[in-house]
């Protein structure tokens, strides 16, 4: 398997969401498509935002998929950030952990639905770019357009309690903000 060297951050607003932190696992651990980085900071949020909202999720279950993204992505895990954040000015301050983290990591990028509370010119400094999860898993065709459609088979076949048809998965994808992601895979439906 190949791996990239583009490096980026996974934002918790895009790992709350289980059909879209699965496909952006996928595609760094099983397609080799980048790298993804993120904090236990990171996850402390998604998984806590995640449990207020879902109490029918148990802790257990979200700690073991925790667990597991942290085992299926080499080197996912970063630290040694927290020393950047007083140095660091967004509109919320809430969010210097992520470009703290990108920093450190020697990222490319930010992976985030938020991508207003990631200004440019701020991002300029570190040379790093600000990307929607749409965009940035679209960008991944004109990369490797067979590694993600292996990537997407991969994930739509994990869903067993119930299964989804190629057409109600992509229907789940669009729901998760991914409108060109989904426009371009609906060409792909049959192997999909």
């Amino acid at each position: 398997m190949k791996t990239s060297s583009y490096t980026a951050v996974l934002d918790a607003c895009v790992l709350y969401p289980a059909p879209l932190r699965d496909l952006l696992v996928e595609l760094a651990a099983g397609g080799g498509l980048y790298r993804a980085k993120w904090t236990e900071q990171i996850h402390d949020e998604w998984i806590r935002n995640l449990l207020e909202d879902r109490p029918d999720i148990k802790p257990e279950q979200i700690y073991r998929t925790r667990d597991l993204m942290n085992r299926a992505v080499p080197d996912c895990l970063v630290d040694g950030y927290q020393d950047l954040l007083p140095s660091l000015a967004l509109p919320d301050e809430d969010d210097r952990h992520v470009l703290a983290a990108a920093i450190v990591s020697a990222s490319d990028a930010i992976v985030t639905f938020n991508v207003k509370d990631f200004p440019k010119p701020v991002l300029d400094k570190y040379l790093l770019d600000v990307i929607h999860p749409d965009d940035f898993i679209f960008h991944q065709f004109g990369i490797d357009n067979a590694a993600v459609l292996v990537s997407v088979q991969r994930c739509r076949a994990r869903l067993r309690n119930p299964p989804r048809s190629a057409a109600e998965y992509l229907d789940t994808l669009e729901r998760q903000g991914l409108p060109k992601t989904v426009g371009h895979l609906r060409a792909y439906a049959g192997v999909v």
